[in-house]
């Protein structure tokens, strides 16, 4: 019986493991280990553009890819993983609980976004964070035209000034006027705890999302949490109330709830602490990667984020290091040193920055043109060929987007 190497998840992370494991074990010419995939859909989900309007492209299929490459791939949720006995327990796509066994498993389940018990979050509250929940919101959208013209309507709250809630509501005036007409009097609406537009971004990109926010209409509302949301819009720590009829949920994310049912030290989101294989702490068989993995990127105290950037380059050195560990071969450390951040500013372009202080370098629609080519090409999946896929899946590649 072959040894299995078993990976749970099919987004970044996952998808390059499978890859870069398999490339692995085809230059060792080892047949005797099987690359298995278990996720809910053969597809991988651009989670970086679900703040677009046109979610028909941030969906990639790879039954081809797998199917080329040899990874097998299995239709299910993961409910339990047992490290003890090297299995995990799943639901398969009719419902039924099955089993898969593992020589070494890799954990690339992802995050979600972290609602916290607020009133009336989970009944009123859209976000962004998944296909599904993109799509609700997107719906929801159109269904505004709809309805009689007011202030409620015509206002979009978007709690969260951080990567994806300066994104989401950067491209939300364009969105807005589209459906109801550029005559509409719409309002964006940022709710952060910062003192300054942008700051959660740091000092240097600060500017910059300050002067396309003001260049689009989009408002700052800073330095009072939300309180409560309800069908009408939010209310304030501060006692001052939003009316709006559309709430956008962006503040912060968590590891999958998966990453709790492995033995280990965990970082404040939930992530797995690892070592510089990206095996996990404390653990013989079990590697996380991409958002469950808290993962050192060089030797000055820097570590990974839970973008895709990292993601990236995390799934070929868990896919590589768990094959290299089960062969009995070198593994290749994680390093990532160079750190870049391209944020979309809507109409108004995009910023481009280098290392961790985020220095600027590309502004306006130089920086679109370069963010349009990181969202639709760099990190899409290779092409379903073989030697092609398993070429891009080497760890040692630099991933800078």
């Amino acid at each position: 019986m072959k040894q299995q190497i078993l990976i749970i998840g099919a987004g970044f992370g996952g998808m390059w493991s499978a890859l870069s494991a398999t490339r692995l074990l085809d230059k060792q010419q080892r047949l005797d280990v099987a690359v298995t995939l278990l996720a809910p859909q053969a597809e991988l989900r651009v989670r970086p553009r679900f703040y677009e309007s046109d979610l028909a492209t941030t969906v990639a299929p790879l039954g081809p890819l797998f199917e080329a490459v040899g990874v097998q791939f299995i239709q299910g949720s993961a409910t339990r993983i047992d490290a003890a006995g090297k299995r995990v327990i799943y639901r398969n796509a009719a419902g039924a609980q099955a089993e898969l066994h593992f020589d070494r498993l890799i954990l690339a389940s992802g995050s979600q976004v972290a609602r916290p018990p607020l009133a009336g979050i989970d009944r009123f509250a859209f976000d962004v964070d998944s296909l599904e929940s993109a799509q609700r919101l997107e719906a929801h959208l159109q269904s505004l035209s709809e309805r009689p013209n007011s202030l409620a309507r015509n206002t979009v709250v978007v709690v969260g000034g951080g990567f994806t809630g300066i994104e989401t509501a950067t491209e939300m005036p364009a969105r807005l006027r589209a459906i109801l007409g550029d005559k509409a009097d719409i309002r964006v609406i940022v709710v952060d705890m910062g003192k300054r537009v942008g700051s959660a971004m740091g000092e240097q990109i600060a500017n910059v999302i300050a002067e396309a926010s003001d260049t689009l209409g989009v408002t700052w509302r800073l330095g009072s949490p939300v309180s409560m949301v309800d069908e009408h819009g939010v209310m304030l720590d501060d006692g001052e109330r939003i009316e709006a009829s559309t709430v956008v949920w962006t503040v912060g994310v968590k590891a999958s709830p998966l990453t709790q049912q492995i033995d280990g030290e965990r970082d404040a989101f939930g992530r797995l602490h690892v070592d510089r294989n990206l095996k996990v702490l404390g653990q013989e068989a079990i590697y996380a990667t991409g958002d469950t993995a808290y993962a050192a990127v060089d030797d000055q105290g820097n570590h990974a984020l839970m973008t895709c950037q990292h993601a990236i380059a995390l799934g070929r050195s868990a896919g590589n290091n768990a094959a290299a560990d089960l062969l009995g071969v070198e593994p290749t450390p994680y390093s990532q040193p160079k750190y870049v951040t391209c944020l979309d500013l809507g109409g108004w372009g995009a910023v481009f920055t280098e290392g961790w202080e985020r220095k600027v370098v590309l502004t306006g629609q130089e920086g679109k043109a370069l963010k349009t080519e990181i969202n639709t090409k760099w990190i899409y999946p290779p092409e379903a060929n073989r030697e092609t896929a398993l070429a891009a899946a080497d760890p040692l590649i630099p991933v800078v987007a």
